[in-house]
């Protein structure tokens, strides 16, 4: 059941990522000057006097969404790769490669979008957030493992080393 609802969520973000990016050029834009406007007046309450570029911090913003989608793709597709029974380096390799060819596939579909186009530097971006999320990933299982371990060590009387 997990494995399954592991590949649904995959299946619901990369649906999500394409739907940001089926989004024409103007609407596009204004979702992130949306979102810039709210970090403008939130920087502004906390640092009155700061002195913001609104376009360099839209650009900022933009890209920080790649990014961050794709961190997100990178953690959902290996833990479905996991839920599989993939052992990790594989479970790595395969996510890798899975949000990598869909970054691609993304800026491809941009390509036919009113006002949008490829760019190589967003599937840069893309992977480098899905190698984040894959980092992220691995550690939290590290850390899950090693206080399992703990868990399992004080159980049997045995000491703690810290």
């Amino acid at each position: 059941m997990y494995k399954i609802l592991s590949w649904i969520s995959v299946i619901i973000w990369m649906a999500v990522i394409f739907n940001f990016s089926a989004q024409v050029a103007v609407q596009s834009n204004q979702l992130s000057t949306n979102v810039t406007e709210v970090v403008v007046k939130t920087v502004e309450k906390v640092a009155p006097k700061a002195e913001l570029n609104v376009d360099t911090l839209n650009h900022v913003i933009r890209k920080n969404a790649h990014f961050f989608c794709y961190l997100v793709l990178g953690i959902l597709t290996i833990n479905a790769f996991q839920r599989s029974q993939f052992k990790l380096p594989k479970s790595i390799l395969f996510s890798f490669l899975l949000c990598v060819l869909y970054a691609i596939s993304d800026e491809i579909h941009q390509m036919y979008v009113p006002g949008r186009g490829a760019q190589i530097k967003d599937v840069l971006i893309d992977s480098l957030g899905a190698i984040v999320g894959l980092l992220i990933y691995c550690f939290v299982i590290y850390i899950i493992n090693r206080l399992r371990i703990g868990k399992s060590q004080r159980k049997d009387g045995a000491q703690c080393d810290v």
